[in-house]
């Protein structure tokens, strides 16, 4: 291999383990909403734990932002192999939305499905827990 080419191949195989990073993140940040939803519904306090809910689901729509943001590099080298590499912020930097971009494509992803679950799915059970304390 060319030395341009391990640097290829070394900027994919770092932005896959990233990709998985943020794969096993968000899976962590779900299982803390789950445990939060259920602590604070069971202590009585079912509008903080439908706040928290709703902070991590935005906390996993941003992970899955960056995520989605590191697949698109990957795409890029996989179609022009012969690229310089190391250009992740630099592609980055030229596409960069301003807030209100960011902001729309933050909710974008805490949309998708597999984002978006158990979020709606803990907020109804807190939101029936509140209805049988009323």
């Amino acid at each position: 291999m060319k030395p341009e080419s391990d640097a290829l191949a070394h900027e994919w195989a770092t932005l896959q383990n990233n990709i998985e990073h943020y794969e096993r993140q968000a899976l962590w940040v779900k299982l803390l909403a789950i445990v939060l939803a259920a602590q604070l519904g069971w202590l009585g306090w079912p509008l903080l734990g439908m706040a928290m809910v709703l902070v991590l689901w935005l906390q996993e729509a941003i992970f899955r932002t960056s995520q989605s943001r590191l697949g698109e590099r990957i795409l890029e080298l996989e179609q022009h192999p012969q690229t310089r590499s190391h250009q992740l912020h630099t592609a980055w930097q030229a596409k960069r939305p301003g807030t209100v971009g960011l902001v729309r494509e933050y909710l974008a992803q805490s949309l998708r499905p597999t984002v978006a679950f158990p979020y709606p799915v803990l907020v109804l059970v807190l939101i029936a827990v509140m209805a049988t304390r009323a």
